[in-house]
């Protein structure tokens, strides 16, 4: 648990403005930090199952906010993930930069398609040109 000097320096650390105390970014570096100091525990009491749900439920609640974060402000997310070094943040915006690839391709594909359909009217086109032409 966090002591009351620990939680203000936190704070004062990650607000967003003034009197910001429950922003998404305060509460992930919050939570970072619980996580840290819950994972030096388990690191030398390792049987502690308690802590140890109490860790994976920090760690959770955490992954749901970044979620939020890197929907509702990117900047504000990637500014937070980079300042926290958090792998999990890293492996959100792959995630998020690999959808936005797949998205391009298929947008790609879609447009390489309708360029060969309008290719291939073109050349029916110029076809039955030619036929009406040599009937004549």
């Amino acid at each position: 648990m966090l002591d009351k000097k620990a939680k203000t320096r936190i704070i004062n650390k990650y607000k967003t403005h003034e009197n910001d105390t429950g922003s998404s970014q305060v509460q992930i570096a919050l939570l970072s930090e619980e996580i840290k100091e819950l994972t030096d525990h388990l690191a030398m009491h390792k049987h502690d199952h308690s802590s140890r749900r109490g860790l994976l439920r920090k760690v959770n609640e955490r992954r749901k906010l970044l979620k939020y974060l890197q929907k509702e402000d990117a900047d504000g997310f990637k500014e937070l993930v980079t300042k926290l070094k958090l792998k999990i943040g890293k492996k959100l915006v792959e995630e998020e930069e690999e959808k936005k690839r797949k998205e391009q391709e298929e947008l790609d594909a879609i447009k390489k398609a309708a360029e060969e359909d309008e290719e291939l009217e073109k050349q029916k086109e110029e076809v039955a040109a030619k036929k009406a032409e040599d009937n004549n």
